[in-house]
């Protein structure tokens, strides 16, 4: 497997925010010049692709959107063998999400996210916690990002407890409330505040997303959560609908990803608005500055920038 390559992980289940940071990373990669790609397994997926070449998995669907062609997704369970097909193609750069816990793939750069509101859930290794690993394995990484926070000392000083690599900060931006499924038509953002919106997600930490909305000034009349990567079916969209109306909504809301796994929303009387979410990093440039600097020392390829 050859190239650059950018580990993007965690500790933890659940969400923690790596599918956005992995679309930072290739973006940033690509407009500096480099040809980059994704590698991700594609959870839920039963195969890469359906009939049509549309991604089976919600969260290489959405990639592929937000990538819009300006670098490529790699899906399927061998990263290296997707690695190596792109590489083919003139791929040099990879981004492997989800990459902590994937020793087999050979990476230049480690990048463990935590996520500020619950960063080690409860303490406890699966299955009797959410940590995938102990804490002693931040060791391996080379550049810690605490999402969710602004600031967040007292759990850096944890961190650094386990390792001497650098500690950088994201936040989630609302982009814009999009008319679901095709989210072509944009609510006005002075029509945010004037309606009640009930918001449901099957996404890894959905209070984290309940809570951001908010904290964005969306009015919330009730929420629901799922689990990671539900598929919705219409008995369950009725029936969030009851709820919503029960609590006197004016539209329902979820995540970007959860568009995907809605199905036909057209027996809806509600609208549906998928919440667009961008990662913002504190100081982007240093940001990437750091895991090109790593990267460098670590390969004999061109420089990055």
């Amino acid at each position: 497997m050859e190239g650059i390559v950018i580990s993007v992980g965690n500790l933890t289940t659940g969400g923690t925010g790596k599918t956005p940071t992995a679309l930072w990373l290739a973006l940033r990669a690509a407009d500096s010049g480099q040809r980059s790609a994704i590698l991700l397994r594609g959870y839920g997926s039963r195969g890469a692709a359906d009939v049509a070449g549309r991604p089976r998995s919600d969260e290489a669907a959405l990639l592929r959107d937000r990538l819009a062609g300006r670098a490529q997704l790699g899906i399927g369970a061998d990263r290296i063998a997707s690695a190596e097909a792109l590489g083919r193609h003139g791929v040099t750069w990879f981004v492997l999400d989800d990459g902590f816990q994937h020793l087999r793939v050979r990476r230049d750069v480690d990048i463990v996210l935590l996520d500020a509101t619950r960063p080690f859930g409860n303490g406890r290794l699966l299955p009797a916690g959410a940590l995938r690993e102990p804490r002693s394995a931040l060791r391996r990484a080379d550049v810690i990002l605490i999402t969710r926070s602004d600031r967040a000392p007292a759990l850096e000083g944890a961190v650094k407890r386990y390792t001497n690599a650098p500690v950088f900060y994201a936040r989630s931006r609302l982009d814009g409330l999009y008319r679901a499924p095709h989210r072509a038509i944009a609510l006005p953002q002075s029509d945010w505040p004037r309606g009640r919106f009930f918001a449901f997600a099957g996404i890894g930490n959905t209070a984290a997303f309940f809570d951001d909305l908010a904290r964005w000034g969306i009015p919330l009349a009730g929420t629901r959560a799922f689990r990671d990567h539900h598929r919705f079916l219409p008995a369950e969209l009725a029936e969030i609908e009851r709820a919503a109306a029960a609590n006197s909504a004016d539209a329902l809301v979820c995540t970007e990803k959860d568009v995907f796994n809605l199905g036909d929303t057209s027996a809806l009387r509600l609208p549906v608005f998928a919440a667009c979410i961008s990662m913002v990093v504190d100081g982007e440039d240093r940001f990437w500055d750091t895991i090109c600097r790593i990267a460098n020392q670590r390969t004999s390829g061109a420089p990055l920038r």
